[in-house]
């Protein structure tokens, strides 16, 4: 402190406001600072540097004949993925034959899908027709809490049905007792606490943050790298902490289904006939495909240089977010008998109901 005003000498003017340093000499004030006092242009640029109470949302586009064609293409896209995940998770609850750990967790898995496309979608259709694409500071914090939340319980859950697809083809003659329904719900409640906690934890450091001049996201939602890269203030710290954080919270579920596929890999290599292998790869091809789609695209996005934030982001994280999303009950049900069973057997009672007696 001391330091830095000696520093400054008689050509500029250091003034310590609200445990920050402010030089305001050598600058251009604007013309409503130029009339005030020393004390009230400082209390003026915290202020301006601190209260940040809303954001804009640039979206996709800028671009105005954009909107309505993107309003339409979004808009199918979210009622595909109401109605179908809504669909997977009524005939998995209806069939007592899917009454399994493996469907009891892709029930969890497609109603999370159902809730963070819930958290993004609804404000995007939103801001496509409205001219004013803002969202306060509070909507945005909350906003990011929920998707980021529900996306790393979904890379929980895909590890803890990677571990149920290894103990069912390595271990089946204690797959019950491992697998039992006690377990199932304490993974559950393991994957939803430490989500939780991993969200909360990001949006305070997000929230520590001072934005400046700008408050310009160019994103479709509020999500942690455009709100670095916006921030006025020194990320040095936030950014060691996610990157630590988020490494290890999301590679540790990720190690989990690489180990468990390197051992099912191994397992099914032993098995002498080619039906049985085939019978054995056939149970995790969907599952497989999900974490391919899921990973691929978090990697992509979250372990780059924050630097290199570009539109092309935006896109892979439409990809991660929305489109695996709607695509999810489509690979499971497609290359799933027992699952397809299930769906014709509810479309079967519900057409039943509806026939005049």
């Amino acid at each position: 402190m001391v330091l830095l005003a000696q520093k400054c000498g008689d050509r500029d003017h250091c003034v310590r406001a609200d445990s920050r340093i402010l030089f305001t000499g050598g600058l251009d004030l604007p013309g409503e600072l130029a009339g005030l006092t020393s004390k009230q242009r400082i209390t003026e640029r915290v202020n301006q540097t601190s209260s940040v109470s809303e954001f804009i949302l640039l979206g996709l586009s800028s671009q105005p004949e954009d909107q309505k064609p993107l309003f339409a293409l979004f808009f199918i896209m979210y009622m595909v993925t109401l109605v179908g995940n809504l669909l997977i998770i009524l005939a998995i609850c209806s069939d007592t034959q899917l009454q399994t750990p493996m469907y009891f967790f892709l029930s969890i898995l497609f109603s999370i899908d159902v809730c963070y496309t819930t958290t993004i979608v609804p404000k995007m259709l939103v801001s496509f027709l409205s001219e004013k694409k803002s969202i306060s500071y509070a909507e945005c914090m909350t906003q990011m809490y929920f998707f980021l939340a529900f996306a790393n319980t979904e890379s929980y859950l895909l590890a803890a049905m990677a571990i149920d697809h290894f103990v069912s083809i390595c271990d089946p003659f204690h797959y019950v007792t491992i697998m039992s329904h006690r377990h199932c719900v304490l993974l559950l409640v393991f994957s939803c606490s430490i989500s939780d906690l991993h969200s909360l934890l990001l949006v305070l450091l997000i929230n520590r943050l001072t934005f400046c001049d700008s408050n310009v996201i160019p994103h479709f939602l509020c999500d942690m790298n455009p709100l670095l890269k916006l921030s006025c203030s020194s990320t040095l710290i936030s950014d060691v902490v996610i990157n630590i954080e988020g490494l290890i919270t999301l590679v540790t579920p990720f190690m989990c289904v690489i180990i468990s596929y390197f051992r099912i890999l191994i397992a099914v290599l032993k098995i002498p006939s080619a039906a049985g292998k085939h019978k054995a790869f056939s149970t995790c091809g969907s599952h497989l495909t999900m974490v391919t789609l899921f990973y691929g695209n978090n990697i992509y996005v979250y372990f780059r240089p924050l630097s290199s934030y570009t539109i092309k982001d935006r896109v892979a994280t439409v990809i991660y977010k929305i489109l695996s999303s709607m695509l999810n009950p489509f690979i499971y049900s497609l290359r799933n008998k027992d699952m397809k069973q299930g769906v014709r057997k509810l479309m079967g009672r519900r057409r039943s109901q509806a026939a005049p007696s």
